[in-house]
């Protein structure tokens, strides 16, 4: 295989983790404008009630992308150390495996989101006055069910393969695809939620199949005509990809459970809190990207037991983190309200956020740390393991500290409760990446 594609067990280290990460970085910022562009789009052209039920929605489809990220997060594993062990054959069997199991799951969940997802709306509440509005977006949605699986997960096996741009370049054509379909769909077809709906879908759907075309013309990935998979390779697929989809549910879950607190301290307090969130979902790519990068290049190097070069990764690639996050907080400290303006101008929703805004800045090292050594470990294939990290991370320090802290020095303790977490969490992942048996871990017998 040629072209993006690499080969990290061999050769220095620290270059090609900043190549590699780079790309990742910039496809997860894309990756967030095509919801802020959707949302721009749907908002300013149908309204506040339509962007109301494109965001009700997103809100179910995010549910149902947690479970696509989980399999993806396992076939980042199992394809790269495949990859790394040079067994094309193995490969071959595990990346049709995939195939077959993400198509039958897009299938099932488009068909049961279709019929039940006026049940799915109501059981969030969605106000009767948008009702119709979300079904029918939500419905398009489902349809379309197959592109959002099938686009995420050809990202993924490229990036097991150790190819990071060709990803963000298919994201590239994405974005820019629905920027243009959104406004042409609702304005001049006139097709309003339904021309919404669609632009995303076909979006999408064009950029997973150039995608195929780019990577069967440039043999980047091997495909193979599909059959059906092994029930030992099912049963791997799926012992790595629950845990790992159900992290996103404790994720989100926790997030849900945190909000609950900030609620308690009025709407000024909501608005500082949703916006400093907004800038954090930005500031937090480049440590997301290099869990993902390290991911791929540990996993390479476990499938030939590489265990000095992999902890070697996990060192450079925590120094790196470390002196993008440290640099990131300096720049927040210092242009923290500045920030938060984008979003507000409440005085006191303003203050609110820039202050909450510097105190998690100066803990976001340590929330890195925690994306770097959990990628490792997952590069293991220890999901489980990460699972219940995550669970300790949100269920056991994050909500409770931010609780206590908030109940002790008010809706500054919010920030002192996550920034504290941050810390602590980031000793538990280092704890079990230090003393845990994740190395001790074996995916496939010979």
């Amino acid at each position: 295989m040629a072209n993006n594609t690499q080969d990290f067990t061999q050769g220095p280290i620290m270059k090609p983790l900043i190549l590699f990460s780079g790309p990742i970085m910039l496809t997860n910022l894309l990756q967030t404008s095509f919801q802020i562009v959707d949302s721009l789009w749907v908002g300013n052209i149908l309204g506040a009630e339509a962007l109301a039920a494109v965001n009700i929605s997103t809100t179910i489809l995010v549910t149902v992308l947690s479970f696509v990220l989980g399999l993806n997060n396992a076939a980042l594993t199992i394809l790269s150390q495949q990859y790394g062990r040079r067994d094309e054959k193995g490969l071959k069997s595990y990346l049709n495996a995939f195939i077959v199991v993400m198509t039958v799951m897009a299938v099932g969940f488009g068909i049961l989101g279709y019929i039940f997802s006026a049940e799915l709306l109501l059981l969030l509440g969605t106000p009767e006055a948008i009702l119709d509005q979300a079904q029918i977006y939500l419905q398009i949605s489902f349809l379309g069910m197959f592109f959002l699986f099938a686009y995420n997960f050809i990202n993924t096996v490229l990036r097991a393969l150790g190819d990071s741009k060709t990803p963000m370049r298919i994201v590239l054509i994405a974005v820019m695809l629905n920027a243009i379909l959104a406004p042409v769909l609702m304005i001049i077809f006139d097709l309003g939620i339904v021309g919404a709906a669609l632009a995303t879908v076909a979006s999408q759907g064009i950029a997973f199949l150039y995608s195929v075309y780019h990577s069967m013309r440039y043999k980047l990935i091997p495909f193979t005509y599909p059959t059906l998979p092994k029930f030992s390779e099912v049963s791997l697929i799926l012992k790595l990809g629950i845990p790992a989809g159900l992290q996103m549910g404790v994720i989100a879950a926790g997030s849900a459970a945190i909000l609950s607190v900030v609620t308690s301290f009025g709407g000024q307090t909501v608005a500082g809190f949703s916006a400093a969130q907004r800038l954090t979902s930005l500031i937090t790519l480049p440590a997301m990207a290099l869990g993902t990068a390290v991911n791929s290049m540990a996993g390479q190097n476990i499938g030939l037991n590489y265990w000095t070069r992999v902890k070697s990764i996990a060192k450079y690639a925590v120094v790196y983190n470390l002196s993008i996050m440290i640099a990131i907080a300096v720049i927040i400290m210092i242009f923290a309200e500045a920030g938060i303006r984008l979003f507000i101008q409440e005085t006191e929703a303003v203050e609110f956020g820039a202050a909450y805004l510097r105190i998690v800045a100066l803990c976001f090292p340590f929330l890195g740390i925690n994306f770097v050594l959990n990628g490792i470990v997952r590069a293991s294939g220890a999901m489980f393991q990460v699972l219940v990290l995550n669970i300790i991370s949100f269920w056991v320090l994050r909500f409770p500290l931010t609780d206590i802290f908030s109940s002790w020095f008010g809706s500054i303790g919010i920030g002192m409760g996550m920034g504290a977490s941050f810390i602590l969490s980031s000793a538990f992942a280092y704890g079990y990446y230090r003393f845990g048996k994740w190395d001790k871990k074996v995916l496939f017998t010979e």
